[in-house]
């Protein structure tokens, strides 16, 4: 399992975008150094540059990848769309985006490439697990009679052993389980035979092997279930597949290793050269240990160069160099983008202008002080009838009122001095009256009264 480790920050740190995205760039890029995958390429782009762009998918997912111009340029095979490949890659982030994507350092097409990828993967799944471990490894016994051998029948693997061991240890019994040791069910017969040696309990060891071949022909020794099969036996067994620079998955499973049939032959018979048999085994094992510190050696170097690589300046520049890619496709946009807003302010400010002309202006305050006058002219004469009516009301009431119109209707006022005459009773005979008509005053002298009354009598 790979973990990372983040520097510790302050509870409330504020990030900024760009600084976040560095941050996990570096995380990444340390964390996986380098590593091969395998995928189908699509969405291929090679523009003037030099650089590659593509993603890498398969039928689940998929992952932007770039290949720097410095690196293509010594590669051999050109992709194209829809190819199966092969890449050796570190990851890292795309920092303007924020988009993590493969920076590619090698490429070929599919094929051995897939099968290896294929064992490292097991051989890392099942290291994990503990099916590696020298803990679980079982020693051969001290004393062996009889011996069993997982092979084809018919194989060179099966004559090379029993020719050993009847010139080393004729008293020894073989017995043989014969399977096929190539094809697709191969595995699977393997696993069969080791699990019926086990039902049996009829031999103190097991080889379990084949003659030489190429990867394709030896692969049914790489799968898991053969592995795990192996890995549960009761008894010892001894992987000799192959020749002596072949590997396999059962090599690393297997209580032990013989780099051929004939030498795991010879690990089982004994003989007065015992010393040599045990110099042989602990060999096997110091070089099986040996390996193993020495890929932990070349795992922490690469580790290490890849962290150099990432305070290299180039590194540095083939970021900014992608990013001049996008960002002179961008400003293309941009450019035409600028062009038609300035269009169109333009159009917006001449538009305006021609509204806010003087002349306009002028002849619109015109129009404006034209309705003005003419309002202002209704307005007073409005104001004048209003008044002229209202005159004549008022004279036609105070008219009405007046006592001139009264007299003129014939009736007079009778005033003794200052007083109104309103009655007989205010005369005396011989007083002088002074009677008021509608044109003048008559003057009268009372020479009797005479009551309404009396009159009417």
């Amino acid at each position: 399992m790979m973990t990372f480790s983040v520097s510790s920050a302050p509870k409330h740190q504020v990030y900024s975008v760009s600084k976040l995205n560095k941050e996990i760039r570096g995380i990444l890029e340390q964390g996986f150094a380098s590593l091969r995958l395998t995928g189908e390429i699509s969405n291929f782009v090679a523009p003037a540059s030099g650089h590659w762009y593509f993603s890498l998918k398969d039928d689940k997912a998929q992952i932007k990848a770039a290949m720097w111009r410095g690196n293509n340029r010594y590669s051999k095979y050109r992709p194209n769309n829809g190819a199966q490949v092969v890449v050796t890659a570190r990851v890292s982030v795309y920092e303007p985006r924020g988009e993590y994507q493969l920076i590619v350092e090698h490429m070929e097409p599919a094929g051995e490439g897939q099968l290896k990828q294929q064992f490292e993967a097991l051989k890392l799944q099942l290291a994990a697990e503990g099916l590696f471990s020298s803990a679980y490894k079982q020693p051969l016994p001290t004393q062996i009679r009889k011996v069993g051998v997982v092979t084809s029948a018919t194989g060179a693997a099966i004559k090379d052993i029993l020719t050993v061991m009847k010139r080393r240890a004729p008293q020894l019994e073989v017995i043989v389980y014969p399977t096929q040791v190539q094809g697709s069910d191969a595995h699977l017969q393997i696993a069969e035979k080791i699990r019926l040696a086990n039902i049996r309990n009829e031999v103190d060891v097991l080889i379990v092997g084949r003659g030489g071949g190429s990867l394709e022909d030896l692969w049914c020794f790489n799968e898991e279930h053969l592995a795990r099969e192996i890995f549960a036996s009761r008894l010892p067994i001894i992987s000799a597949v192959g020749h002596e620079i072949d590997t396999t998955i059962s090599d690393y499973v297997a209580d032990l290793r013989a780099p051929t049939p004939s030498a795991a032959a010879e690990l089982v018979s004994p003989d007065q050269h015992a010393i040599k048999k045990h110099i042989i085994e602990k060999y096997a094992r110091l070089s099986h240990l040996m390996l193993s510190k020495i890929k932990e050696a070349k795992q922490t170097n690469n580790a290490l160069l890849q962290r150099l690589k990432l305070q290299h300046p180039n590194s540095q520049l083939q970021q900014q160099a992608q990013r001049l890619d996008e960002l002179s496709m961008r400003l293309q946009r941009g450019v035409h983008a600028q062009l038609n807003q300035k269009n169109n302010q333009l159009s917006l400010l001449q538009q305006r202008f021609q509204h806010q002309h003087p002349e306009r202006r002028l002849s619109q305050s015109k129009d404006a002080l034209q309705q003005l006058e003419q309002r202002l002219l209704n307005a007073q004469n409005k104001n004048q009838q209003s008044a002229e009516q209202q005159l004549a009301m008022l004279a036609a009431r105070l008219e009405s009122v007046s006592p001139l119109s009264v007299l003129a209707r014939g009736y007079s006022i009778t005033k003794k001095g200052e007083s109104v005459v309103k009655s007989i009773e205010q005369v005396k005979a011989g007083e002088t009256l002074v009677t008021q008509v509608h044109d003048g005053e008559i003057h009268t002298t009372v020479n009797h009264t005479l009551e309404t009354t009396k009159a009417a009598q």
